[in-house]
């Protein structure tokens, strides 16, 4: 029988309120000053981890912590210094090319308007929302890998699609918690539920996701 939208919304803010007592120093977890700062940032992050993006960025930003100054930066100085994270030319060039584009349009200031942010070169709809949530404080809901894979375990979405279970969850999720169900999700993912090895017998969610190991659902009754 297929839930009804009303039950998804009732479990969903059950789950956030569980997520909130577990997690509640949860936050972006890249370092910036910024919201140009973490625009790039979220940039960088593309097939690579925060962790690797905040050894990257200090020396990135120390020498080019505007748009402004990085507009100006040779392509090829920006992609030795963001080397380590991977795709390091392309993300180079996006860069640059973002921070002309910023430079040129907006007085080198980051636009704090998900239609103006997803024209910029390199900048998606989640890069968007990053930006708008953690550097503006406007909702937005940022639908990542974790997001996908633990909003499909939930069964708030059978969708594969990062726009298509943006859209579903903002039907779901109160607006005022958009922007700390990411951060939440993902330290949940980190933490619990482990992509190859979910610790569902210590997960505090169990109960209300249905798709908990049978294994795990044993372990919390013995």
């Amino acid at each position: 029988m297929r839930e009804s939208l009303k039950n998804k919304q009732v479990r969903m803010q059950r789950i956030i309120e569980i997520l909130y007592e577990i997690y509640p120093d949860s936050k972006c977890s890249l370092e910036h000053r910024s919201p140009f700062q973490l625009l790039i940032s979220t940039m960088l992050s593309a097939q690579c981890t925060d962790d690797r993006v905040n050894l990257v960025t200090p020396k990135l930003f120390e020498h080019y912590p505007t748009a402004e100054r990085m507009a100006s930066a040779p392509v090829e100085h920006l992609a030795e210094l963001v080397r380590s994270t991977g795709f390091f030319n392309n993300k180079a060039k996006n860069m640059s090319a973002c921070a002309q584009t910023l430079l040129q349009e907006y007085g080198g200031e980051v636009p704090a308007d998900l239609d103006a942010l997803v024209k910029l070169p390199g900048v998606g709809r989640k890069t968007a929302n990053v930006v708008l949530g953690t550097g503006f404080h406007i909702p937005g809901l940022v639908v990542d890998t974790h997001v996908i894979r633990i909003a499909n375990l939930l069964e708030m979405t059978d969708q594969k699609d990062a726009v298509k279970i943006e859209m579903e969850l903002q039907k779901i999720i109160d607006k005022e918690h958009w922007v700390m169900f990411t951060h939440l999700i993902i330290d949940h993912g980190r933490a619990v539920c482990i992509a190859r090895r979910p610790q569902c017998h210590r997960c505090r969610l169990a109960e209300y996701c249905p798709s908990v190991l049978p294994e795990a659902a044993i372990k919390k009754q013995l």
